[in-house]
């Protein structure tokens, strides 16, 4: 019996829309689905590189960079729209193409807005985001993000229901959309009891120019870290970068079972609060510090929800310096919901008439 092909479609907005399709595309293999990849940039360099035997496909970039000062990033957005949209526009007439040469059966878009059919009438949109936190604009923003949404036939927001959440307003509504299922965070990753290795991992991640300005600010701060620590640049990249502190290891990137494992023997975590980071770090249940991109109000939003819940600390990249990490210990931690997403019951949307 041939197996239905789904397409999963991740948006190339840093790596965790890509990440956190990953045991997705996994279930869908072990469910007896054929997964059909789509993405762009580095987001696609990396399912190439963890799903090598897979069908990759290659769709229009949305081109985001970030400002350099966090205080234009909003402007800098609005300026960009136009051509987010014509990419949006050209990623309509390219998912059209791909389900007429692939025989798509099914879609699960994580954030790609234009990778949707309304002939097949089984497309899944992939978001944390119902509200889009935009300051003064936010009304308008979640109010245009939930237009886009509905026209999805299901939501899958990768979050708990109930009070005890990772996402707070970003992913909770005061009435539930009818198209809206709340799967539970997902990740690739699983908790390992192991010896711990390094006291410090750090997670860059994210669009440029702010995950290079991050790079640049932590490794001239931990110059004097007498402590070991796991470098991780999130780029995918040939290109190396030592330490002159040789406590510091750097690695560009990490993969499934590595990642899994630097995760798990590293005692601290400095990283981004990128919803994907969380939902990683939840699962395999660490302490913290959290860096947001300066501008970014999603990732504002979330360091300040954890700090006030006691969870993990955070700092505002300018005002980072080493000093900052003794906090760490003072909060609780992230913790794992234990509600993980059975696939097999979501991906009976895929075989219903």
């Amino acid at each position: 019996m041939q197996k239905k092909k789904i397409l999963v479609a991740a948006l190339n907005w840093g790596l965790g829309h890509a990440t956190r399709c990953i045991p997705i595309i996994n279930a869908l293999h072990l469910n007896g689905f054929e997964p059909v990849i789509a993405s762009d940039g580095q987001a696609l360099d990396l399912l190439k590189k963890e799903f090598p035997h897979s069908t990759h496909l290659e769709l229009p970039s949305y081109s985001v960079q970030y400002s350099k000062k966090g205080k234009y990033l909003k402007w800098k957005m609005i300026l960009d729209s136009p051509r987010i949209v014509r990419a949006i526009q050209k990623e309509k007439i390219i998912t059209k193409k791909i389900i007429e040469s692939y025989n798509i059966q099914g879609i699960i878009s994580d954030s790609r807005l234009g990778v949707r059919s309304k002939k097949l009438k089984k497309n899944v949109f992939i978001t944390h985001q119902l509200n889009v936190l935009s300051g003064n604009t936010t009304y308008l923003s979640s109010y245009l993000h939930q237009q886009y949404i509905n026209k999805f036939e299901q939501c899958w927001v990768p979050d708990a229901q109930g009070e005890k959440n990772l996402s707070g307003v970003l992913g909770h509504l005061r009435e539930k959309p009818e198209n809206v299922t709340y799967i539970g965070p997902i990740s690739r990753l699983e908790k390992r009891q192991i010896p711990e290795v390094y006291h410090y991992l750090v997670l860059l991640s994210g669009p440029e120019p702010q995950r290079s300005i991050l790079e640049s600010i932590l490794l001239k701060e931990l110059e004097t870290a007498e402590v070991r620590i796991l470098f991780v640049r999130g780029i995918i990249s040939d290109e190396s970068l030592n330490s002159p502190n040789t406590n510091i290891q750097i690695k560009n990137y990490l993969y499934g079972k590595s990642l899994q494992e630097a995760i798990n023997c590293s005692k601290y975590i400095i990283s981004r609060p990128g919803y994907t980071n969380l939902m990683d770090l939840a699962k395999l249940e660490k302490k913290a510090f959290f860096i947001p991109t300066p501008g970014q109000t999603e990732q504002e939003y979330l360091a300040k929800r954890l700090e006030k819940l006691r969870i993990s600390p955070f700092c505002k990249q300018e005002a980072f310096d080493l000093s900052q990490l003794q906090k760490i210990e003072e909060y609780k931690g992230l913790s794992d919901f234990g509600n993980h997403v059975v696939f097999r019951d979501l991906f009976s949307f895929f075989e219903s008439e």
